[in-house]
């Protein structure tokens, strides 16, 4: 939510609930995150706020009907921005997931234009992350650690663009219905009818979900993950990679293992899908999202 600022970096970072950063990094670093909704029946749940990860996928691996999810509104945003001029702030970098899945971008356009009419001397930059998950979270991150360092605005956000073509996802999941059952199936559709015993790999390309394999156990999607993230970057690359999960975390352990037998992890981070991007991939989801690191 709106954290309170412990310490004023020049610029200020603000994302919402769907990087799935782990918590304490929003703390630690300084970043302002808005929360997507949730609709559960008649529910209005807000991600991470009045919904946490434990509670919504034990309710998920059971449940009837997939809730609907909704972006932030401009609103929301605007509040953020807000607070942010309020306290001081003078320049503002604003990260979030692909446009092509979610309105969040486009509502964080909306709320830029609301609120320098009332604070014009206000510096905001909207950035389409053209990726999700932690990918998402890995620009946030990189840019906030920048902040605190002092860095100027359009520092920042040349690092964020450099980040966007390079930072890759990659996971797997025992169905895709509830990306089909949600509409963010992407590039990915022809699979569904194939999946009765199959597993998907799918990423992102240009900010839609696309298919990059099939394998017929866990063990042996993973193997496959490894390999087209060999291909991708070479053995033994240096490369900042975060595990992601819904409800999986032993399973993600393996695929980790298998991760660090082959590359250098300059940095590695664990974390567990928030609820709003939970409803789109189903308990069970294990994957990465990674960016190399030069040497």
């Amino acid at each position: 939510m709106l954290l309170k600022r412990g310490r004023m970096s020049k610029v200020s970072v603000v994302t919402d609930s769907v990087a799935s950063l782990p918590a304490e990094l929003f703390d630690k670093l300084d970043i302002r995150w808005v929360p997507y909704y949730i609709h559960r029946g008649k529910e209005v749940l807000r991600d991470l706020v009045t919904i946490k990860r434990d509670a919504f996928y034990d309710w998920l691996t059971n449940a009837e009907e997939v809730p609907k999810t909704a972006n932030p509104s401009p609103g929301d945003y605007a509040e953020a921005y807000t607070q942010l001029a309020l306290e001081g702030v003078r320049d503002i970098i604003s990260i979030h997931i692909t446009s092509k899945g979610s309105g969040a971008y486009q509502a964080a356009l909306a709320a830029k234009e609301i609120v320098l009419s009332r604070f014009p001397d206000l510096n905001i930059e909207v950035v389409d992350s053209l990726n999700v998950s932690m990918c998402q979270g890995w620009m946030v991150i990189e840019a906030a650690r920048a902040a605190l360092q002092g860095a100027s605005l359009d520092a920042i956000v040349a690092r964020v663009r450099e980040m966007i073509p390079v930072t890759q996802m990659m996971q797997t999941a025992d169905t895709l219905k509830y990306l089909a059952m949600g509409g963010r199936i992407g590039k990915a559709g022809h699979l569904i009818g194939s999946l009765l015993r199959i597993k998907p790999i799918i990423s992102m390309q240009d900010g839609e979900i696309v298919a990059l394999g099939l394998a017929r156990t866990r063990q042996r999607v993973y193997q496959a993950m490894v390999k087209k993230l060999e291909q991708i970057v070479g053995r033994g690359s240096k490369i900042k990679i975060a595990y992601v999960h819904a409800a999986a975390l032993e399973e993600v352990e393996k695929l980790r293992a298998l991760v660090e037998e082959r590359f250098q992890a300059v940095e590695t981070l664990v974390t567990e899908l928030s609820p709003a991007l939970g409803v789109h991939t189903g308990p069970g989801t294990v994957g990465f999202c990674y960016y190399p690191v030069p040497d």
